[in-house]
């Protein structure tokens, strides 16, 4: 049997071996088995309460963060859509759906005079990407700004959870990983419109400036020691503009991998695992990759 025949009757759209590449930020990385995008958040939950359980489910957002490697992704890769990207403001709450981009809640808290949230215009993903791993940069994350999240679980459970429960430390989240993040109700502190814009107009001046963001990207590759900067571990590593097949090294920020036009998930996995390496042997630190992996080789 076919696993297109096993799955639940649902009202959104499910497609075989739909190819994932074009959607990521590397442009790499072979198809999705069956890739399923509910029509909303009960389609979801029908879903998930219904598939049996031996089928891998896997969420992705705009897969800015991600690196789908080359043999692609078995069972069922879930992507949600419009039906999850609301953002609604509420006096000094925003309530985002999970596919709500990180950039349009920031916009949406400056045009309603909300401070706070400013950090997220520098943040290349959605808002449930960003809560599965605390995502931040510029001294603020999730956690300094979450009031509460829902996430379906595998049996179709909806769970309301508070800040304790996510269980936040530096670009990690401690929610079962199998649970699926739907929408997430944020704060923020009342400001002049003119005053946050100019924050965020500062902060993607800085990113311009200092990130790669032109090019075929993700986020940061590695995540920062405890203590040290991965960048200025990665490039006394000598790796700066470092190559292997069509995947480089940045060399205007170190701690960023590109995909220079022709380079294969596998170029770019392998020459972070060469950097990896390179950093353990000259500084004696192991390097946690910051970017998610997933698929089969």
């Amino acid at each position: 049997m076919s696993l297109l025949a096993r799955l639940p009757a649902v009202r959104g759209r499910y497609t075989e071996k739909a190819p994932l590449a074009p959607t990521t930020w590397f442009r790499v990385g072979g198809a999705a088995e069956i890739l399923f995008k509910p029509a909303d958040l009960e389609d979801l939950q029908q879903f998930l309460a219904n598939c049996p359980t031996d089928i891998p489910v896997l969420p992705i957002g705009v897969a800015s963060n991600l690196l789908i490697r080359d043999g692609g992704v078995e069972g069922v890769v879930i992507r949600l859509g419009g039906g999850f990207a609301g953002i609604d403001v509420q006096g000094t709450q925003i309530t985002a759906g999970a596919a709500a981009l990180d950039a349009n809640v920031a916009l949406s808290a400056q045009l309603a005079g909300l401070a706070g949230l400013e950090f997220l215009t520098g943040v290349p993903g959605t808002i449930g990407g960003g809560l599965r791993m605390n995502a931040g940069c510029y001294g603020r994350e999730i956690k300094d700004v979450l009031v509460s999240a829902q996430a379906v679980d595998r049996q179709g459970q909806l769970h309301e959870l508070c800040l304790d429960d996510m269980h936040f430390t530096y670009r990690h989240c401690g929610v079962d990983e199998s649970w699926i993040f739907t929408s997430a109700i944020l704060k923020g502190t009342p400001d002049t419109v003119e005053a946050v814009a100019a924050r965020m107009v500062e902060i993607q001046k800085k990113r311009e400036e200092s990130q790669p963001i032109r090019t075929r990207t993700g986020g940061s590759t590695f995540a920062n020691p405890d203590g040290a900067r991965a960048w200025e571990l990665i490039d006394k590593a000598g790796c700066r503009g470092l190559t292997l097949g069509g995947a480089q090294i940045s060399e205007k920020h170190c701690n960023f991998l590109i995909n220079t036009g022709n380079s294969t998930a596998a170029d770019l996995e392998n020459l972070g695992e060469q950097v990896k390496k390179r950093v353990k042997e000259t500084s004696g630190i192991d390097l946690r990759w910051e970017i998610k992996r997933i698929g089969k080789p």
